[in-house]
C-alpha cells in the first residue's frame, strides 16, 4: 500500500500517465460528428503542411473549423514543447458527439417536426516524425 495522502497518490500516478505529445481540442463545435470525420479522414496519418493544404483548399464548413484547430496544435508543438514545424504529423484525429440542440419546425395542419442541431468535440495529437 503507497504512503501518503490520497490526492498526493493520484497526483503521482496521473503524472506517470500524462499524454506527452501535443494536441488541441474543440469542443461543441457546431458541425456534426459525420461531417467532420469526412474532412479528419482526409488529413489523418499526413505531415502538417500536406494537412493545412488540404484543409485550405476544402469546400466544407468542418474543413475551415479544423484548420483553425490544426494551427492551435502546431502553435501549442512550437511553443510548449519546442517542436520542429516540419517534422511534425497529424498522429491522430477524431471527431466525440456533443450535445444536440433541439430545435421545433411547424409542419401542415398544426404538427410539428423536430430539427436536431448536432454538435461534436474534435481532438488533433500531433506527433514528432523521426
Amino acid at each position: 500500500m503507497s504512503k501518503g495522502h490520497r490526492s498526493q497518490i493520484k497526483r503521482e500516478r496521473n503524472e506517470t500517465k500524462r499524454e506527452t505529445r501535443p494536441s488541441a481540442k474543440l469542443s461543441y463545435a457546431r458541425v456534426s460528428t459525420t461531417k467532420a470525420c469526412f474532412v479528419l479522414d482526409a488529413i489523418r496519418g499526413k505531415s502538417v503542411t500536406e494537412a493545412e493544404s488540404i484543409l485550405l483548399y476544402s469546400p466544407r464548413k468542418a474543413s475551415a473549423i479544423i484548420l483553425k484547430l490544426l494551427r492551435s496544435a502546431i502553435a501549442n508543438a512550437e511553443n510548449n514543447m519546442g517542436l520542429d514545424r516540419d517534422k511534425l504529423y497529424i498522429a491522430e484525429c477524431y471527431a466525440n458527439k456533443g450535445p444536440t440542440l433541439k430545435r421545433i419546425h411547424p409542419r401542415a395542419q398544426g404538427r410539428a417536426y423536430r430539427i436536431e442541431k448536432r454538435m461534436s468535440h474534435i481532438t488533433i495529437i500531433l506527433d514528432e516524425a523521426e
